[in-house]
């Protein structure tokens, strides 16, 4: 969710430069059900304009509307939601109205944060309580243990009797993938959608740029031979689609020394054993670890036919196996669904 917070940081930057005050909205606490899970954000500017959500969009109205008295007056707040009545969560949420000012050197440390794929550590200071208002904010702290507030005006009291919420963020969830073709643009406009952050690793001769891949963040025209990876680690998945067994096999010969958390390998069921064998051979340090994080072809078995449903498949898989699920139909679920 660090993407969700970075566009609302940075959207804030933008409203103060246009003179506009903000507030942002964090749940903190859930008793019950919910659609979403407490550390979900949106900004609501002074003119009324949100960025980010907290639910599926039945309680941003009313957030809006109770934000008002913190725009006019910078006093934080918190406030609550009881959906039992109203919606199908069945629970209730407590809300942290704050004023957010970000201030050039936070957004500095943040963004710098961000790029070099740094966690960092949010405690939102409130109470279990509707409609009060009080010493309430959020502090974040950076790996450097650099610390900032989004308000000027807060400073925590040890002594008064407040909850904290803690969440860590972990750096966005890296993608790289290898290939330029249609499917790979298919494939990266979806994962931008999620927030993910975007390699492209295409042949030098294709001379594809980063306007062809909406959503990447870097796009390198290099070969197996001398493409340099870096920073390949446990938050990380890469997808081969060159439609090239060769290029394929020394891809993976390339990667063997890494440990990616997915590595998807597009075609036929067929030629799995032909690569491993090959793989074995060419890189003999190759680990039964490895192979086990290997996935061909790549994506789940949903019936996937187009471009677009290959690349469904592909991102769903990364899912389940970043979350640790085994893929099945919800309408299985009796109870709570747990994340």
């Amino acid at each position: 969710m660090i993407h969700e917070l970075k566009e609302i940081i940075n959207q804030a930057f933008i409203n103060q430069k246009k003179g506009l005050k903000n507030v942002m909205a964090t749940v903190v606490f859930l008793e019950g059900s919910s659609y979403r899970k407490p550390g979900v954000r949106m900004l609501i500017s002074e003119n009324l304009t949100c960025v980010g959500a907290v639910s599926g969009g039945c309680v941003e109205k009313e957030i809006i509307h109770r934000s008002t008295a913190v725009l006019k007056d910078g006093k934080p707040k918190v406030i609550t939601y009881d959906g039992r009545y109203k919606l199908g969560c069945e629970g209730i949420l407590y809300i942290l109205l704050e004023p957010i000012i970000i201030s050039e050197k936070f957004l500095s440390t943040f963004l710098e944060a961000s790029k070099n794929r740094l966690p960092i550590q949010i405690e939102s200071y409130y109470v279990k309580a509707d409609e009060v208002f009080g010493n309430f904010g959020s502090v974040i702290t950076f790996n450097n243990k650099e610390k900032h507030t989004f308000s000027i005006d807060f400073s925590f009291n040890s002594e008064e009797k407040t909850a904290i919420f803690t969440q860590n963020l972990e750096p966005n969830f890296k993608l790289i993938i290898i290939g330029g073709e249609h499917d790979a643009v298919k494939l990266c406009k979806i994962a931008s959608n999620l927030g993910w952050q975007i390699e492209i690793i295409t042949a030098a001769k294709e001379d594809k740029q980063l306007a062809n891949f909406p959503g990447a963040t870097a796009v390198i025209g290099t070969s197996p031979e001398i493409v340099n990876f870096t920073k390949i680690d446990n938050n990380t998945a890469i997808v081969i689609m060159n439609h090239s067994y060769v290029l394929d096999l020394k891809y993976l010969v390339k990667l063997a020394k890494f440990r990616p958390k997915y590595l998807g390998v597009l075609g036929a069921p067929k030629r799995r054993e032909k690569l491993f064998n090959a793989l074995l051979e060419f890189a003999p340090e190759t680990t039964e670890t490895f192979l086990d994080c290997i996935y061909t072809p790549a994506g789940l078995h949903i019936g996937a036919q187009t471009p677009e449903e290959i690349a469904v498949s592909i991102i769903a898989e990364i899912l389940a196996i970043t979350r640790k699920k085994e893929p099945f139909s919800l309408r299985k679920i009796n109870n709570k669904i747990n994340i």
